[in-house]
């Protein structure tokens, strides 16, 4: 009989191989649970003690970013252009600048730094472990200890919940702690690579093989099974049930728009002269805000996050902060045909359809 047919083919661990905990009812094997709420995630309790309502941040009144000079300008444009293998310097360097426009603008950032759980049942090898189901109540998914990273920094934590983890023989294996050989299918050998397990090779008996047509299994050293690779071959598995902690920073940017004919997506790359920032547990919207747009946005975004994420995360911490990005058009003429390029962010960053290029080829 073929080896194989012993040892049915691996698959997840069946139910009643997991022991039944309080306030773990229908958790499965990779996760999924009854009561949890959409992505998997298990809703927080709510606090124990009422929330105090969020205070309002004090608003700056420096709002001016100093004018664009054009020897900056031409400067960033040199080094722009410099950066770019198939740029010629002529447009740069002898270029005349004709006009400069600022156009300035707002970006608004909310950060809503959350804490999310989930639980799965997971095995591991046994090796030893003292199991401790029912030693005392296990603790739910919100009350087990975890070890936050600094406020909204993105991480990931997996922690065995306490008074959960038991002994049970290998599902995969049936407690052998074997399972047959890959590479020969439980035959511990494998056709001869010389003569392709005929025996023969020129009419003559294989000299590799002495005519038995069959090869060691090297895999195996001829056994014809290798460890389990579920309970790596100790037979055994510890179960338990596994809380995974997600810590995450939701970032989420509004600028105002600027008509000034640069692409929005341009500013992501860039930092702004910063006019504000707090953070606390619940932010207040930013309603008396100079700017409207910034004050609406502001206000939608706060609303939403503490919406959205409430109902699959604990809310830690917000933070919001408001930032003047300079934006300059340079209007300039080169040959005498009138170009534009955009100066823009405090890295002075280039946008532009520059108009000495060629082509490069590289050896």
């Amino acid at each position: 009989m073929d080896s194989a047919a012993m040892y049915p083919p691996p698959s997840a661990p069946p139910a009643s191989m997991f022991n039944n905990v309080p306030g773990y009812e229908g958790l499965v094997a990779g996760g999924g649970k009854c009561s949890v709420s959409a992505g998997g995630f298990l809703p927080p309790p709510m606090p124990l003690e009422p929330v105090a309502p969020p205070q309002p941040g004090p608003v700056p009144d420096n709002w001016c970013i100093p004018s664009l000079t054009e020897d900056v300008a031409r400067q960033a444009f040199k080094a722009y252009a410099d950066s770019h293998c198939c740029y010629g310097s002529s447009p740069a360097e002898n270029g005349l600048i004709t006009s400069m426009e600022p156009f300035n603008t707002f970006r608004y950032r909310l950060e809503t730094f959350t804490e999310s759980r989930s639980t799965e049942w997971a095995t591991r090898p046994y090796k030893g472990e003292q199991p401790d189901f029912y030693t005392q109540t296990a603790p739910r998914p919100w009350e087990v200890q975890a070890n936050p990273p600094s406020l909204f920094t993105n991480h990931k934590q997996e922690i065995q919940v306490p008074f959960t983890s038991s002994i049970k023989d290998c599902h995969s294996c049936h407690g052998t702690g074997e399972k047959p050989c890959e590479e020969c299918h439980g035959n511990g050998y494998k056709p001869c690579w010389v003569c392709n397990g005929s025996g023969a090779k020129n009419e003559e008996n294989c000299h590799h093989c002495n005519g038995t047509g069959r090869d060691r299994c090297r895999n195996c050293d001829s056994r014809g099974s290798e460890n389990c690779a579920t309970c790596e071959g100790k037979r055994q598995l510890l179960t338990f049930i596994q809380l995974k902690v997600e810590w995450t920073n939701n970032i989420e940017d509004h600028v105002v728009e600027q008509n000034s004919g640069l692409d929005v997506s341009d500013l992501q790359s860039v930092s702004g002269k910063e006019l504000f920032k707090n953070n606390q547990y619940l932010l207040y919207p930013l309603l008396g805000f100079p700017n409207q747009a910034i004050a609406e946005a502001s206000d939608r975004l706060i609303k939403e996050h503490q919406s959205k994420y409430a109902q699959t995360s604990r809310i830690l911490q917000q933070r919001q902060m408001v930032e003047l990005i300079p934006i300059t058009k340079v209007n300039y003429k080169w040959k005498d045909n009138s170009h534009v390029y955009y100066v823009y962010g405090n890295e002075h960053k280039i946008s532009a359809n520059y108009p000495d290029t060629c082509c490069c080829v590289i050896l």
